[in-house]
């Protein structure tokens, strides 16, 4: 399988090969590394992006590398002052772009091209929510079921929110007697309009019956339903394990802790919520 595609360019001596490096380098590339061995030497430009294009039709450049540069304007005028002998002046194109074609060694053309203001593509606008607690109020609920390992999740879901700059006077805990009742008790919560992201905590371990199926279930779809409905984020610290095996390993062992994980989904979703209400 394909690792890495190089474009070679081979220069035919000293002088073709000082060319090529001075091309380069005036686009503004950068090197990479280079080598010198018994029988050749060469030098690796690295280039922000890189891509194989296959087309068919007109409009195309006679050329056997074409270079987008951010300005075609400004890189005509360098290598213009360079010395680089411009085989085809610049000039815009029907594609949306302005292009001129240069000749570093004779014969072999590089087309280089910018597109038109209008034609760039607009940045995409990102929004993502900070990992700071602070200033943040957040309410934990906790399963008192299977509390040898529920306690081990609300421990590592507390030291995710202190790490991140939480104070102990803006967490506030609720205990509940099994998952079922997370539910409620983080609907309840986020009504009352007291925190702004809600952390849940529970274990689940499948038994002899279908009790699990049904509360692994219900359990999940009432935290969803609460968090879409009142618009309090909610980090989802719900084990659901085959076993008890599986259950330690998600505490705090192999897996990690998953009320850590919980907590810092929380977290970024408290922050993001107010970075898209600020616009």
């Amino acid at each position: 399988m394909i690792r890495n595609l190089f474009f070679v360019r081979r220069a035919s001596g000293d002088a073709d090969y000082r060319a090529w490096q001075r091309f380069f380098t005036e686009l503004g590339l950068e090197a990479a590394g280079d080598w010198q061995g018994r029988q050749n030497q060469g030098v690796l430009f690295r280039t922000p992006q890189a891509a194989i294009e296959l087309g068919m039709g007109s409009d195309f450049p006679a050329a056997d590398l074409v270079c987008e540069v951010a300005d075609a304007n400004a890189a005509y005028e360098v290598l213009r002052a360079g010395g680089c002998k411009i085989a085809e002046e610049i000039a815009d194109r029907k594609f949306g772009g302005r292009m001129f074609l240069a000749e570093p060694v004779p014969g072999q053309r590089i087309a280089v091209f910018s597109y038109l203001p209008e034609k760039q593509p607009q940045p995409v606008r990102t929004c993502e929510g900070a990992l700071s607690a602070q200033g943040l109020r957040f309410g934990l609920v906790v399963s008192r079921f299977n509390s040898f390992i529920t306690e081990r999740l609300l421990q590592g879901a507390l030291d995710a929110l202190r790490r991140s700059g939480a104070r102990d006077q803006d967490l506030t805990v609720l205990r509940v007697p099994g998952a079922f009742e997370i539910p409620a008790a983080a609907r309840t919560l986020a009504e009352q309009r007291q925190v702004d992201a809600i952390v849940c905590l529970g274990c689940v371990i499948r038994g002899e019956t279908t009790h699990y199926e049904h509360i692994a279930t219900e359990v999940t779809r009432g935290i969803g339903q609460c968090a879409q409905e009142t618009g309090v984020p909610h980090g989802y610290g719900l084990l659901t394990c085959e076993n008890l095996e599986q259950a330690i390993d998600r505490a705090g062992l192999k897996a990690g802790n998953k009320g850590f994980e919980a907590a810092m989904a929380a977290i970024e979703m408290a922050n993001l919520k107010k970075s898209v209400a600020r616009g």
